[in-house]
């Protein structure tokens, strides 16, 4: 039966060596006032530590003072199993320092394995990740030098073929966001962005004997609905209610309280962006790149586009009249509205419908969109892709590979060069000014992402679209498919490639 708790007595329920799982997705939806009443414990106490975090899509508020980082940073936490840390600035640089384990995952093979040991399975079986850097066979989950733990992904054979068996600890402590508790117990997400994989993390953890902390902005008397109870009663032990966070119309704008006609879609991003202070990107390479790009829809495409460059193609499939005649998806589980990005990136504006996340990432891991449009660090010789991790740096994988994994079209948007780039355009013919120090197209990639070997078994279309040319992927590597106007071949593309591409 659930009790009523302060945040402060709930965290007391935490135990050293616990393994928390978290329903957040990189900046939304993070139960802050639980992460700051286990930090408020942790400073007086030494405990909980020896902590797991596992997270399928990251649980920072882009703060380095706020949420987990204080007291993952002063050690409480041994090891975090995540798809992605681009929210979490400090313990990012943590990560690299080696103060703690830290392993990521394919956002949706992480999402799926929660969905298996909810169902009293060990692990989860996927052709995701195969030839890529998560790969036993090639670098495998570990981010840095001393997270070296084999046991999380495997390389199995079923029937003939090869899969990865993605594992996790035993998850022990669910730490949830929702909107409500009513009278039984039960947890709604109407005005959430997303629910995400709540109700899998709260059935995992209560098959593992676990605890189920919640934290509400509202306590109502008469039950939800019942479609609308994502997380029944008698799945929960604490539920905590804390001060709602003060959220602007347009925010309010990304929960479905309202409806939101496709030709407003524009008017409250530009709200949206304006609060979160997010830019968008606008550059005249961007412009060049989306408008090229989108080129490649077509009418009913269901589709996934990710952040970046890639955003400028929505301006022009909008310009090109087929934005309403697609269907733009989200990972958190958002269908058919426009994904909002920036710090409130996995929420979408005017969705048709919000599902759990493992759902989402079923459509994906078999096919079913028919094109994505991708941003790329860098291309190599063989038309691999690192789109995962920097010189010095990572943000994580999260549902890249999982959206190119199968999609019949993959088109990579990326500028040729970076660093330095400067590009004009007149009457549209285009002038590469000034060449960027940094190439993103090399002869090796320092870690894949995305792997050609695995697209071209699996009959996949891929295109590398730049600001000056056009490549397409073939079995003898990358072929030059179209170069624009005032594009001197030689000189702005052959010279400047460290490989021989087909022209």
């Amino acid at each position: 039966m659930f009790r009523i708790m302060t945040a402060d007595e709930a965290i007391g329920l935490i135990r050293d060596g616990d393994c928390i799982c978290l329903n957040s997705f990189v900046g939304i939806e993070n139960p802050v006032e639980l992460h700051e009443a286990l930090y408020r414990k942790y400073q007086a106490t030494r405990s909980p530590r020896h902590l797991t975090i596992v997270s399928s899509a990251g649980f920072g508020v882009w703060e380095e003072d706020r949420a987990a980082e204080g007291y993952i940073r002063e050690g409480a936490v041994d090891r975090i199993i995540c798809g992605h840390f681009g929210a979490m600035p400090s313990t990012k640089k943590l990560v690299t320092e080696e103060r703690f384990e830290a392993y990521n995952l394919p956002l949706g093979c992480i999402s799926h394995a929660i969905r298996a040991q909810a169902g009293g399975l060990p692990g989860a079986l996927s052709k995701v990740g195969l030839d890529i850097f998560v790969d036993p066979r090639r670098e495998g989950p570990g981010i840095n030098a001393i997270s070296v733990d084999d046991s999380f992904v495997r390389l199995v054979e079923v029937d003939g073929e090869e899969f990865l068996y993605y594992k996790l600890p035993r998850l022990t402590v669910a730490l949830i966001r929702g909107t409500a508790a009513d009278r039984k117990g039960n947890i709604s997400f109407d005005e959430m962005y997303m629910s995400g994989d709540a109700l899998s993390i709260c059935q995992a953890v209560k098959a593992n004997g676990g605890i189920v902390i919640v934290q509400v902005d509202r306590l109502v008397d008469l039950p939800s609905r019942p479609r609308n109870a994502v997380i029944p009663g008698c799945l929960v032990d604490a539920i905590v209610v804390s001060q709602p966070e003060w959220r602007d119309e347009a925010f309010e704008a990304l929960t479905g309280d309202f409806e939101i006609p496709f030709e407003e879609w524009g008017v409250w991003m530009e709200k949206i962006d304006a609060l979160t202070a997010g830019k968008r990107e606008d550059s005249l390479p961007a412009r060049i790149i989306g408008r090229r790009a989108a080129k490649e829809l077509r009418i009913d495409d269901i589709v996934n586009i990710g952040i970046g460059i890639p955003e400028a193609i929505s301006h022009y499939a909008k310009k090109n009249g087929l934005l309403d005649h697609i269907t733009l998806t989200v990972e958190s589980g958002s269908v058919g509205g426009f994904p909002a990005s920036g710090k409130v990136f996995g929420a979408m504006i005017g969705a048709s419908s919000v599902y759990d996340m493992s759902n989402q990432f079923d459509l994906y891991d078999n096919g079913g969109l028919d094109i994505c449009f991708m941003g790329a660090f860098e291309v190599d010789r063989e038309g691999n892709v690192n789109a995962h991790r920097g010189p010095g740096a990572y943000a994580g994988i999260g549902g890249f590979a999982n959206i190119t994994s199968r999609t019949p079209t993959v088109v990579f948007c990326l500028t040729f060069n970076t660093k330095g780039l400067a590009v004009s355009r007149k009457g549209g013919v285009i002038t590469i000014e000034e060449n960027g120090q940094v190439p993103k197209f090399v002869d090796r990639v320092r870690s894949v992402s995305f792997s050609a070997k695995r697209a071209l078994q699996n009959r996949q279309r891929v295109l590398y679209v730049t600001e000056r040319c056009v490549m397409s992927l073939t079995k003898n590597g990358l072929k030059l498919l179209e170069v624009y106007p005032g594009i001197d071949v030689q000189r702005d593309i052959l010279d400047l490639l460290p490989f021989p591409v087909e022209h």
